[in-house]
């Protein structure tokens, strides 16, 4: 059902507020432990691990790249993400001491299930993160761990999504925890950080309405182009890939780094350039990118937590963020910019929810 919302998609954007709530009522008791019942690890098996890879497709492949980011922050433990389709190719170093994860929303993901089937024939350790129940990927794994986002029903991913991002960090943190390699202090701090983000989601949601006038720049010429770095870099990937799913739109996303090593010649009068800069130390590196791109004609959008004169001073439109760790910030700088592919797609009056030539769960290689 859409209640008041006018398409699913924007029901299940508004929706990330509840379903963050839920997923941390459930996963984290009074005392501050994770719990994830038949997806978690013992201590034991956490320091059995040597290497961790992660395989994923489309959306699900973004919340991994965040997702290896926590991980070896938090558990000092080397992880590789692989685009599912590819995984098999790549001829993956795989033995007992692996750890294999697989990432998808539907769990019926054809190219993640061979590449499941692959890591299962080498002896690794297979968990599924997944949001649906009893799923063949989810029968197949040695543990699960459900997203709890509920029904998701518009085909551009935005609640499913966040929730992986949330499992992943959950995961990390636990896995961290139970193999020493992060100290309590730290632990607590970063849960305590986690348990505000339903909140800074609900603030982010409240100016949604800031966010419909920016279609008016994503829609004013052929190509859009994102640029962050680090795990802005990784939100600026999964920007783009909503904003061509729902509107047709050809988009990009570059590392703010090397965009000046090539891509910036795509930059004429007017091309729309969304750039991410939550991450404290990298904004003056971002501020430079942004003066690049403003140099050569192109229209801005700056994502940023709080305020920053000087670029508010360049920007042709801000958005800003409440303020959390930078290691979060992909829990809530997605948002806005879903939003900015809704709004772009009902700029041009396309379907929303069933964009063309798209179906939820690919289930042909």
């Amino acid at each position: 059902m859409k209640n008041k919302f006018e398409h699913l998609m924007l029901k299940e954007i508004f929706e990330q507020t509840e379903v963050m709530e839920n997923t941390i009522e459930d996963k984290i008791n009074g005392n501050n432990e994770i719990n994830f019942k038949n997806g978690g690890f013992t201590s034991e098996e956490v320091k059995n691990f040597n290497r961790i890879y992660i395989a994923a497709c489309g959306t699900a492949f973004h919340a991994g790249l965040s997702g290896k980011i926590a991980l070896e922050r938090f558990t000092g433990i080397p992880v590789k993400v692989n685009v599912a389709s590819e995984f098999r190719y790549e001829q993956p170093v795989i033995d007992g001491k692996t750890l294999a994860i697989f990432i998808s929303q539907s769990g019926e993901t054809a190219d993640t299930l061979s590449s499941l089937a692959l890591a299962k024939s080498k002896g690794a350790t297979i968990l599924v993160i997944t949001n649906v129940e009893n799923s063949t990927m989810a029968k197949q794994a040695d543990k699960v761990i459900y997203t709890m986002a509920g029904p998701e029903l518009s085909i551009a991913s935005t609640k499913a999504y966040t929730n992986q991002v949330l499992m992943l960090y959950l995961l990390a943190l636990d896995m961290g925890n139970k193999n020493d390699y992060i100290d309590n202090k730290s632990y607590l701090k970063i849960l305590e950080e986690i348990k505000l983000i339903s909140a800074k989601i609900t603030e982010i949601l409240d100016d949604s309405e800031l966010i419909k006038p920016m279609a008016k720049l994503t829609t004013s010429r052929p190509s859009v182009y994102f640029l962050g770095r680090y795990l802005d870099y990784v939100t600026a990937k999964e920007a783009s890939l909503k904003l061509k799913e729902t509107s047709y739109i050809h988009a990009e996303s570059f590392p703010a780094g090397e965009f000046k090593h090539g891509p910036i010649a795509l930059i004429e009068d007017g091309t729309p350039v969304v750039l991410i800069a939550t991450q404290d130390e990298l904004v003056p590196n971002m501020i430079t990118s942004l003066k690049d791109v403003k140099a050569n004609g192109a229209k801005t959008i700056t994502v940023i937590k709080g305020t920053n004169e000087e670029i508010s001073n360049i920007s042709d439109y801000v958005i800003s963020l409440p303020y959390t760790m930078d290691l979060l910030t992909p829990l809530i700088s997605i948002i806005p910019l879903q939003l900015l592919a809704y709004y772009t797609a009902l700029e041009l009056g396309n379907d929303v929810d069933k964009p063309r030539n798209l179906t939820k769960a690919v289930v042909i290689e």
